[in-house]
């Protein structure tokens, strides 16, 4: 490769490693826990990720958002048959597919699912946790797939790992982005009806459901999110009682059970209370030492 070329690949990388410390810190630490030859690779892949996850947030008008989504949904497309992009996450990926043959139906569902989740109408909302589950798998289950494809990692075990600590790591980060989500009309997507009903949040008015959230319904939200992080926590047991069997070159892939475990803790201590200033406070509710040294502890002792 040229001097040109090789200028231009390490300057779309900084760019995915500089997305991914903005807006994904604490995603950005584990990856810094990666052998230096899977780090470049898992950079453009959670990078992906950022965009993606982004599209609605940014959008100054959903339909803006979704055409985001469904760029990217295309962009995929043309990076399998090596047309050039002209976006700079969209050519690490490209890199990223071409060196490690990353595989393209974890990319498509990940797009996918975010585009059917745009596609929701503001008063549609999940029946069941497991709905959550499934957008949680196909969205970071799938990014954790490609991670562990991208280091050479072949393992049944790992796979399924990683299924679980992407199901945990969706259900919570949902949960941490409820209040975002409140101030944008979007928190119905992300409440179960069921749960919503079960515990007195749940309004029908002229044959529309709707979620009550005021001061008098704090104790029943509470009651939620202690029912989705539980079954979080759940996930995160079951990835952690297959660490006997996953390959040493696959736990640091796995590190993102770190962050699942930490937001837990710090959801515990404020009693599942997602407005809680506290949650919002450092990383995932703690100083951010403090998460660091977490992190550092499991890869020291080869854990997840």
């Amino acid at each position: 490769m040229n001097g040109g070329g090789s200028n231009s690949l390490r300057s779309t990388f900084s760019y995915c490693v500089q997305q991914v410390r903005n807006y994904d810190y604490h995603h950005y630490l584990c990856l810094l826990e990666l052998p230096p030859e899977m780090r470049k690779a898992a950079f453009a892949l959670r990078a992906f990720n950022v965009e993606t996850a982004r599209a609605m947030d940014v959008a100054s008008d959903p339909k803006i958002g979704l055409m985001r989504l469904l760029w990217w949904q295309e962009a995929i497309d043309k990076l399998y048959t090596k047309k050039p992009i002209n976006h700079p996450a969209a050519q690490a990926l490209s890199w990223t597919i071409s060196e490690h043959n990353i595989s393209k139906p974890w990319l498509k569902r990940s797009v996918e699912a975010r585009i059917r989740d745009a596609q929701r109408e503001a008063d549609d909302m999940p029946e069941s946790i497991e709905e959550l589950e499934k957008y949680a798998e196909d969205t970071v289950s799938t990014l954790l797939y490609n991670t562990l494809q991208a280091g050479g990692i072949s393992s049944t075990t790992a796979d399924h790992a990683a299924s679980h600590i992407g199901k945990a790591s969706g259900l919570v980060l949902l949960l941490k982005s409820l209040p975002y989500h409140c101030t944008r009309n979007r928190h119905q997507s992300y409440i179960p009806a069921e749960l919503a009903e079960k515990h007195g949040l749940l309004v029908k008015q002229g044959g529309r459901s709707e979620i009550l959230l005021d001061v008098n319904s704090r104790e029943g939200l509470c009651n939620v999110v202690f029912e989705i992080a539980s079954v979080a926590n759940v996930h995160l047991l079951k990835a952690r009682e297959l660490s006997g069997k996953v390959p040493p070159e696959a736990k640091p892939v796995l590190l993102h059970s770190v962050p699942v475990q930490v937001l837990l803790d710090s959801l515990r201590k404020v009693h599942f209370d997602v407005f809680d200033p506290k949650i919002q406070r450092g990383v995932l509710g703690v100083p951010p030492l403090w998460f660091q040294f977490k992190l550092k502890w499991y890869s020291w002792k080869s854990m997840f």
